[in-house]
């Protein structure tokens, strides 16, 4: 797995205090993006909690994603939350170090008071003495909040007093771009009251800080008020895999007032192993979300759903003219993009895709809407990365595709020739990884490199086409 070292740094260590006029807690941010460029110490917040009780408790949810490996849990993570201000509220993200849990903290307009929230995308330093001192929070006594730098200090910074250096493994990089188009085909499928969401969350294997859960992936279908478990993908059910990786979830669960579930459209998952699936706690002027990869021991990264994207260049293009029309927004609107760009939803959404590829979009699933964002990742780094993409590539400069209709052979690179079947746009192929797989984790390379061999040819065909009508 490749590694490299990010270096976050701060003005000073992220803390909670107390004053004669009260509590107030600084988180300090690192070097990040604003509508204005690059900052050093961006400064998104400073007002008040209007629950800090339960403000604290998620955040440290978040945090608690953000240091844990549910898989060879004996490793242990550090990766600062991000933090991005959207305007109307704050966002704190995560991903575990496995890859397998992306969490997200949405801190609604009634969740702050007090204070405008500002636009751009930044590490938060979370450090163990703050966690210790958040989770001695005990009452809803006012706390004031302030995300950068104090207000006078802004411009008296001499440089950063604080330094971390964390690994940032391809592999988490991939997971966030995986993760948001995974919840972008997700639909709501349940919502329990409080009283159930508890019931249920409580009850089970490995959430409640115990036992680990033993076997495959599990499920559980809406019954009534709840969920009931079952051993099977039943119709309507919705995958459960690794309830202990719920566990971050403990932290708020006597301040939920719902519980939402997300999955893939009812029956997309029937037949497989596993599905990914977000639960969503619904707080007081805020949302915790986690959001689970098929299988505990399998990360985001290998998923698959960003290929076609990051295969065409048509989407290269559109995604560059996307990111001009991008503006911080909360909620992106897809129509609204079509119409300023000129082009159609369909295009706006595969660019979208791949500007997730950067970290540049994520997904709220509540809102059934992309945000912006702003990542310090790479998109021709993910590209490099994938080996896939970089497999199919070369099939087709090498001249290993032959297309016949709805039929294609690849001649892979050991000489065995694989069939691709398209069927209403669907592409099988006779390789061990479709076999495997079923397209549950993406294309394989043969079907990849058909795709990209039929977008040539469409391309070399226009010119003719049209030179065929002047004649």
């Amino acid at each position: 797995m490749t590694r490299s070292l990010q270096t976050v740094a701060y003005p000073r260590p992220s803390a909670l205090e107390s004053g004669a006029d009260g509590r107030r807690l600084g988180l300090e941010t690192s070097r990040g993006a604003t509508p204005a460029g690059a900052e050093d110490h961006p400064r998104f917040f400073s007002g008040f909690l209007t629950s800090p009780q339960i403000g604290a408790a998620a955040l440290l949810a978040v945090a608690d994603v953000a240091a844990a490996r549910y898989h060879q849990p004996q490793w242990r993570a550090s990766l600062d939350p991000v933090v991005t201000g959207n305007g109307d509220r704050l966002r704190f993200e995560s991903f575990s170090g496995c890859g397998g849990v992306y969490a997200r903290l949405d801190v609604l307009a009634p969740g702050l008071d007090d204070g405008e929230v500002g636009h751009g995308t930044t590490n938060v330093d979370v450090n163990d003495p703050l966690r210790e001192a958040l989770s001695r929070i005990g009452s809803d006594d006012p706390l004031h909040l302030r995300v950068g730098p104090e207000e006078l200090a802004v411009t008296t910074l001499e440089g950063p007093v604080v330094e971390k250096k964390v690994p940032l493994p391809d592999r988490w990089l991939r997971g966030f771009a995986e993760a948001q188009v995974i919840a972008a085909g997700f639909n709501l499928r349940a919502e329990l009251p409080a009283d159930e969401a508890v019931r249920f969350l409580r009850g089970l294997p490995g959430a409640g800080g115990g036992r680990r859960a033993a076997g495959g992936p599990r499920w559980v279908v809406p019954v009534g008020r709840g969920l009931r478990p079952t051993t099977r993908p039943v119709p309507g059910a919705v995958c459960l895999p690794g309830p202990e990786r719920l566990g971050a979830l403990r932290r708020v669960l006597r301040h939920a007032t719902a519980l939402r579930v997300y999955g893939p459209a009812v029956g997309a998952a029937a037949g497989t192993a596993g599905a990914a699936a977000a639960w969503e706690v619904v707080l007081p002027g805020m949302r915790l979300t986690l959001t689970l990869s098929p299988d505990a021991s399998r990360g985001f990264s290998g998923e698959g759903g960003v290929l076609d994207a990051l295969a065409t260049e048509e989407a290269a293009g559109d995604a560059e003219l996307i990111a001009v029309l991008l503006a911080w927004d909360p909620r992106i609107d897809v129509a609204d993009l079509a119409a300023s760009s000129g082009l159609t939803p369909a295009r706006v959404r595969a660019a979208l895709v791949r500007l997730g590829t950067s970290g540049r979009v994520g997904y709220d699933t509540a809102e059934a809407a992309y945000f912006h964002r702003e990542l310090p990742y790479d998109a021709g780094r993910v590209e490099r990365h994938n080996p896939r993409l970089r497999s199919a590539r070369a099939l087709v400069a090498a001249g290993a595709v032959a297309l016949d209709g709805a039929l294609a052979t690849v001649t892979a690179e050991d000489g065995h020739a694989h069939r691709v079947r398209d069927e209403a746009g669907v592409l099988s192929c006779s390789c061990l990884w479709w076999a495997r797989y079923r397209g549950g984790r993406g294309p394989c390379k043969h079907a990849l490199a058909v795709r990209m061999a039929r977008r040539g040819a469409a391309v070399e065909q226009a010119p003719a086409v049209m030179g065929g009508g002047v004649r």
